[in-house]
């Protein structure tokens, strides 16, 4: 019987349009506009200035704290300008704009570099060089990396998870990752358990991907450390919460880390440049994003420089169709719609969604009905109606009290309301003045 989480959960639409389609590489553009936030925690420091000649891979900002992460240059050139632009978020931040020397670009160019099996680093080296090369989570939450590794002596961990369920629609930058740098991901599994010093380390994946459970299972065969487990389609079995769940049967308490029951895990993507940090000296500096749609010419899956302009992307797939009406960074469910196509790029785009007129439309928000359908999908065990309702009247403290935070923002309240309530947007709202509240008390 295939794993899952016992809580919640729906089946959308799988539309995973792109899951045969091998990656293929974007040419750097002419200008790239690099972010110095593309993590969770503070923005890194500019360390270049205005007609800098920078080299591909060069630090040109620096960690800001210990949650932080440094940025490198994806491409070679000129800094022509320090620049707010907004972001993917909708947010304006600061960005380091960088023409490109095409003459130059050569270097770092191919991510088909040898396998390196052999593991010589030691554990701290291996932190380290993660850090030093501003590695943070793939999968959508940009968590610094070796932040998340740095486990006090005293916190017992026992197994590794590595998270290859990819359940959001339409995306399938992981699907194909397993696909094609399988070997390169089992190396940096092992690679992360020498360095947490744990033997057991298990790869989650959806049913729906049966060739990436068959190659891990060849690929893991003779390594009883390395398990493969197959979960079923159910979103949103990606959450870590879930994923623990599902394949350990622990559950990972309110407000807590997967560490809290002995658990570290990590994106398959983030496990990938993790192996290229490590065992070729790679920064984080590109990563693959799924460009898809209905109604689009060719949706495609694409290495791409961090910092590139959206634009180019869809450029790429044939352009945007007439009836477009909206442009979402990442997925349908957990993504957010992009105010501009001159948006760059950054760590945690995952995939580029285009949506057309009859998929995007809304149905008018009528009065709850009490039916308790977001209460029984909720995968958290929470009230939905009842967060967006405490939201709405502006009753944030009590929203809190009723573990608003706990809300993993997947969406599948909204999905199922058959009042076309907008119940996410209300919780994500409410939860970013419970944070603000809570940060005004301390």
């Amino acid at each position: 019987m295939l794993r899952t989480f016992p809580k919640g959960g729906i089946h959308p639409p799988e539309n995973k349009l792109t899951s045969s389609k091998p990656i293929k590489r974007l040419p750097p553009p002419n200008v790239v506009y690099v972010p110095i936030s593309q993590h969770i925690g503070i923005p890194a420091e500019i360390v270049v200035d205005r007609k800098d000649k920078v080299e591909v891979g060069q630090v040109i900002a620096k960690s800001g704290g210990f949650v932080s992460s440094n940025i490198h240059a994806p491409v070679a050139g000129t800094v022509t300008k320090l620049d707010m632009i907004i972001d993917t978020r909708g947010y304006k931040q600061q960005c380091i704009v960088i023409r490109t020397d095409q003459k130059n670009e050569s270097n770092f160019q191919d991510a088909d570099l040898p396998l390196i099996a052999e593991i010589s680093l030691e554990p701290e080296e291996i932190l380290r060089r993660i850090s030093d090369f501003g590695i943070v989570g793939l999968g959508g939450a940009t968590f610094p990396s070796h932040v998340k590794l740095n486990i006090k002596k005293d916190r017992k961990l026992d197994c590794l998870i590595i998270n290859g369920v990819e359940c959001e629609p339409y995306l399938t930058a992981d699907h194909r990752l397993m696909l094609e740098k399988g070997e390169e991901i089992m190396v940096g599994i092992r690679i992360l358990m020498h360095a947490l010093h744990v033997e057991r380390a298990i790869i989650g994946i959806e049913n729906n991907k049966r060739d990436a459970i068959e190659n891990f299972k060849k690929l893991a065969a003779g390594d009883p450390g390395i398990q493969i487990a197959a979960l079923k389609v159910k979103y949103p079995q990606g959450g870590e919460k879930q994923l623990v769940r599902a394949l350990l049967k622990r559950e990972v308490p309110k407000n807590g880390l997967p560490l809290d029951v002995g658990v570290v895990v990590h994106n398959v993507g983030t496990i990938f440049a993790i192996y290229q940090a490590v065992q070729h000296n790679r920064p984080l500096m590109e990563r693959v994003v799924t460009v898809t749609g209905k109604k689009l010419g060719d949706p495609s899956n694409f290495w791409v420089k961090i910092g590139t302009p959206i634009s180019e992307l869809i450029e790429a797939v044939g352009g945007i169709p007439e009836d477009t009406r909206k442009i979402v960074s990442g997925g349908p469910m957990m993504g957010k719609a992009l105010k501009s196509m001159d948006v760059p790029v950054t760590k945690g785009t995952s995939g580029i969604l285009v949506i057309s007129e009859d998929e995007a439309s809304r149905g008018t928000p009528k009065n709850c009905i009490r039916c308790g359908e977001c209460v029984d999908v909720c995968p958290m065990g929470l009230e939905p109606h009842l967060l967006m309702n405490l939201s709405e009247k502006g009753m944030y403290e009590k929203a809190a009290q009723e573990d608003i935070m706990t809300c993993i923002e997947c969406g599948s309240c909204s999905y199922v309301c058959p009042s076309h309530r907008p119940l996410l947007d209300y919780i994500r709202f409410g939860k970013t003045i419970a944070k603000q509240l809570e940060s005004n008390k301390g």
